[in-house]
């Protein structure tokens, strides 16, 4: 028998709580249980966060904002830990998250520059073989607070959904180049990063896509989805 994976949910918000966040863990255990995969623990205690307290974790997944409570120590053992081999999930906000820790925006891959859209939008799907996209359409909709970014560039990263610029107004954009990814996934070390903009919304949350597609994110950077 396979053994289930420990997901850590951080829910720590040094900046502004999104009110997503208690549904976001209700569905994140259940999805846990359901499938058998993984057991999900979620805390607000950035204390977690050691290198003692990681190897008890095969993935932690960011619902985070602003400039986390940890000493360098702690962000050394968070870094060490995806570049180990350690799976790191981060979802709509966890962008939002440690500015003045350029490690960190590495690793996730950019971070939050704006919200200029609030609307239902279409997004496209990049990619439809990864375990995160492979149940959705090539274009779908969705009604979230889209973000932007900065310090991002599809280089560094594998974009599985971006924006449907056509579905906005792009006058109100934060980037020159107008590339507005919603989704992306990358290796760092030995480790996996997936991030995925969407969850603004407790409803989505409730949405078979999108829980799909989070878990399909989970499992893929777990290694137990390809």
């Amino acid at each position: 028998m396979v053994q289930r994976g420990r997901l850590l949910i951080l829910t720590h918000s040094a900046g502004f709580r999104h009110n997503y966040i208690p549904t976001a863990v209700e569905v994140l255990t259940k999805l846990g249980e359901r499938v058998g995969e993984f057991e999900a623990f979620a805390t607000d205690e950035c204390s977690s966060i050691t290198t003692e307290g990681l190897s008890d974790w095969d993935a932690i997944l960011f619902l985070t904002t602003g400039e986390l409570p940890m000493d360098e120590g702690q962000k050394k053992a968070l870094i060490t830990f995806v570049k180990a081999g350690g799976a790191f999930i981060g979802i709509h906000n966890a962008t939002d998250t440690f500015y003045k820790f350029p490690g960190y925006g590495e690793m996730i891959g950019g971070y939050f520059q704006g919200h200029p859209w609030t609307q239902e939008i279409w997004a496209i799907v990049e990619d439809s073989n990864h375990p995160s996209t492979r149940h959705l359409p090539r274009r779908f909709k969705a009604k979230e607070e889209v973000y932007t970014f900065r310090d991002w560039s599809r280089e560094r990263t594998h974009v599985l959904i971006s924006l449907d610029n056509n579905s906005v107004d792009l006058s109100k954009g934060t980037r020159s180049d107008q590339d507005y990814a919603l989704a992306w996934c990358h290796n760092y070390g030995k480790g996996r990063v997936f991030y995925t903009a969407f969850g603004h919304f407790p409803q989505l949350w409730r949405e078979e896509w999108f829980q799909k597609h989070i878990l399909g994110g989970i499992l893929w950077a777990m290694r137990r989805l390809e």
